[in-house]
């Protein structure tokens, strides 16, 4: 019995030090600045908003925070139906205003089951949704989960999602176009995964 409760207490020692350390690194190290590509080759995706909320979620990389983007001084909130898809940034990447992106690093829309905001996870390209926002380059890449138990569709290249989930793209390109009804925005169409792996390498760091 004595044995037991000093494991125990090994473990409670040993889960908050991890939980230190993480708290620590989590605090020092910018999400912005993680790899865009994983040890796997995947690409790296960091979740600002989970599926099915409203919330519009930005990671602030000057504040290294996560924190509910403002217009007019108020809460964005999106008066719409909620993200169809897990929504954030390919980190290291910058779509340059000089040659028509918007500023900030490449938008992903990672289609699964809610994942936590502030994760990175690591997923397979699929297609890129290419729009024009106001002007600029606001393209979308559709990703999925590398990690099998985190799937919901069965696919690794657009044209298996095209053909397996046809509707899937209209929904996907019906709530880009209607989700915001202050900005201007343009459906050039859509890529496939090749596309899409070569945006990313076009605007990586």
């Amino acid at each position: 019995m004595i044995q037991f409760y000093a494991y125990r207490k090994y473990l409670v020692i040993r889960l908050i030090l991890i939980g230190m350390v993480l708290f620590l690194f989590q605090n020092c190290q910018s999400l912005a600045d993680v790899p865009t590509f994983s040890n796997n080759n995947t690409i790296h995706v960091v979740i600002e908003i989970p599926a099915g909320t409203n919330a519009k979620v930005e990671y602030n990389k000057d504040l290294k925070k996560l924190k509910v983007d403002q217009r007019d001084g108020k809460d964005r909130i999106i008066e719409y139906l909620p993200y169809p898809g897990n929504y954030g940034f390919i980190p290291s990447t910058y779509s340059d205003p000089s040659k028509g992106g918007d500023g900030d690093p490449l938008d992903a829309l990672v289609i699964s089951s809610s994942l936590l905001s502030g994760s990175v996870v690591e997923t397979i390209p699929i297609g890129v949704l290419k729009i024009l926002d106001n002007g600029e380059q606001d393209y979308k890449v559709i990703c999925i989960p590398s990690e099998k138990r985190l799937q919901t569709v069965s696919v690794t290249t657009f044209t298996e999602f095209s053909d397996k989930y046809p509707d899937a793209l209209k929904i996907i390109e019906l709530w880009f176009s209607n989700y915001d009804t202050v900005d201007t925005v343009n459906i050039e169409g859509w890529g496939d995964e090749q596309e899409a792996l070569t945006e990313i390498k076009r605007v990586s760091n």
